[in-house]
């Protein structure tokens, strides 16, 4: 596993998140992120799982809150974002939690608790169920794992990706900032919707676009719902009460599956965005399950 660094590729707005560090995980690019309280030692180690179509940027706001006390690590994963988009990189779930298991052992941290969104929620739990990756314990956020799961569009571009990814760009570019907008109820920024978009408008990230969507399947999260009763960490949900993509009444089966019925925290009048949507809320509810975990 070899390291790299490089600056940080362009976007609609300037990052606030360090330059990334490069790790090739199983041959495929990655770009990780570490923040590090100024001036202190830090109280623990948290990691940040994105989903799809998003970045470690989805998490900008709460990382950069989680860091003045504790030890923020973050990753693209490979497809998204600034990692590889090749297109001989497999992107599915599978590939993905085994990228992520590898990844912890690279980092050596010693059972760092975990916040997980989308399907970086399966991607978590995969690599803890599946991979052996051992944690302290599991935020999760408006999670991709029980069915159902893929929206119409999701199957739509898994049966035409070929054509989907010969669409003229400026079509591409507003059908994915659409999608984008409508993951939060069209409740974002402008200059939100344009950062998330940003690593999906060129040619490579167009194939990629699609290409992400065509490699996931519930098929991938099957064995991970299956195994739910045996999370071996105190886990906390989160879920947006007016999520459009995954709905809130998936936080109370998710909790009904899971050792120990966790607790759920809701956020009112929000969308599947909800770390861009109301990061404040979202880092309160964080921080508090990390202090209670300490």
């Amino acid at each position: 596993m070899s390291v790299a660094r490089s600056a940080s590729s362009s976007s609609a707005s300037p990052s606030a998140l360090p330059a990334p560090v490069f790790v090739d995980v199983g041959g495929a690019r990655v770009a990780t992120y570490v923040l590090e309280p100024a001036g202190r030692p830090p109280v623990g180690d948290v990691v940040l799982c994105h989903g799809t179509p998003w970045s470690a940027r989805v998490w900008e706001p709460v990382a950069l809150a989680l860091s003045e006390d504790h030890r923020v690590f973050l990753w693209d994963m490979p497809g998204y974002g600034a990692s590889s988009k090749d297109a001989a990189d497999p992107v599915d779930l599978v590939a993905q939690r085994r990228r992520f298991a590898a990844l912890l052992r690279h980092w050596s941290l010693d059972r760092p608790q975990v916040v997980a969104h989308d399907i970086g929620g399966a991607v978590a739990l995969g690599a803890h169920l599946l991979e052996d990756a051992d944690v302290a314990g599991l935020f999760l956020l408006d999670i991709v794992a029980l069915d159902p799961w893929g929206s119409p569009f999701f199957r739509l571009v898994a049966e035409n990706e070929s054509v989907f990814a010969a669409v003229p760009g400026p079509l591409h570019a507003a059908l994915v900032k659409e999608y984008i907008a409508g993951a939060a109820n069209n409740h974002l920024p402008t200059a939100a919707v344009e950062t998330l978009a940003e690593p999906w408008l060129d040619e490579a990230g167009q194939a990629a676009f699609y290409r992400q969507i065509a490699q996931l399947s519930p098929a991938d999260t099957a064995p991970i719902v299956a195994g739910l009763g045996q999370v071996r960490c105190p886990v906390r949900i989160g879920w947006a009460v007016d999520d459009p993509w995954i709905p809130f009444e998936q936080a109370a089966r998710l909790r009904a599956a899971l050792p120990g019925e966790p607790e759920v925290v809701e956020f009112a009048g929000r969308g599947h965005l909800v770390p861009l949507e109301d990061a404040d809320a979202v880092g309160q509810a964080v921080r508090e399950w990390l202090d209670a975990g300490a």
